[in-house]
């Protein structure tokens, strides 16, 4: 699936390179950069996480709400789901649509705010909103449109930042969120990582920035109409949740032993991961 470099820039590279300037402090960024322009290719972690929920990708009446750079939407697109792209940042659409080129998609993209979606109810089988609830100005208002577009029984997939991550999502720092905010942001321009400057027009401050407790997360999904499951939780009680690294294998399997491996998640989800991935079903 994935596309050749070329000595000279291609027009989607063109497109997407002044979105990626203010992240050259990334130890991997020229890795990052590939995998940016690249990105249709790396989606099958993500792909397989709507499998889990939604069943067969084939079909199915998809909204990407929050597509970013279109890598999800085209890598459904070319799995056969009919993807809505939905996305507020206008330089983003066009990069949604130059990559969908590449592979003569036609993928219909949506220039619209999260909060006021310009699509009828109950028109789509499954949403996915990847990276994107913490920086709308309504968390409450966007699940709501998303539990209106969805039809009964439909599934959304949604990541959202834990407001106790130890390592920080966004700016890879370490302990900030438990931080004054004032001292955390302080602290990011000192060791230039802010994005300030860059020319996004949704919220990056980490002021500004929505992030949940774990609880408080599902409690607002319950009022607007959902039932939540942890997929990474359920991959634990199937035994199907992978540890990269030996040390974690080799834990697990003695908290296991003393059946002690749920809680243990648990303490660690709540007061530790850097994201919730989610699912929520409508009710």
């Amino acid at each position: 699936m994935m596309t050749q470099p070329s000595a000279v820039p291609t027009e989607l590279e063109q497109a997407i390179d002044p979105w990626l300037r203010h992240m050259r402090w990334r130890r991997d960024f020229t890795r990052w950069r590939e995998r940016r322009i690249n990105q249709e290719a790396y989606q099958s972690d993500r792909l397989a996480r709507l499998e889990q929920i939604a069943g067969r990708v084939d079909g199915v009446r998809l909204l990407d709400l929050g597509a970013g750079m279109g890598g999800f939407a085209v890598a459904a697109a070319l799995r056969g789901a009919q993807v809505v792209a939905s996305e507020y940042n206008p330089a983003y659409c066009r990069i949604i649509l130059l990559r969908a080129a590449r592979y003569h998609l036609r993928v219909p993209v949506i220039n619209t705010a999260g909060e006021a979606l310009p699509l009828p109810d109950a028109a789509f089988d499954a949403v996915v909103c990847w990276d994107v609830i913490e920086h709308v100005q309504s968390p409450e208002q966007v699940l709501r449109e998303i539990a209106r577009v969805l039809r009964p029984g439909g599934v959304a997939l949604i990541t959202v930042i834990n407001r106790r991550a130890w390592i920080d999502p966004h700016y890879h720092m370490r302990g900030i969120n438990w931080m004054p905010r004032p001292f955390a942001e302080w602290l990011i321009a000192r060791r230039g990582r802010s994005k300030q400057g860059a020319a996004f027009r949704d919220m990056q401050r980490l002021s500004d920035m929505h992030y949940f407790e774990y609880q408080t997360f599902t409690a607002l999904a319950a009022r607007c109409g959902f039932c939540v499951r942890d997929l990474r939780e359920e991959e634990l009680l199937r035994g199907t949740l992978s540890s990269p690294k030996p040390a974690h294998r080799i834990a697990r399997a003695a908290l296991r032993r003393l059946g002690l491996e749920r809680a243990a998640y648990r303490l660690q989800r709540d007061w530790y991961t850097g994201m919730f991935e989610l699912g929520l079903v409508k009710q």
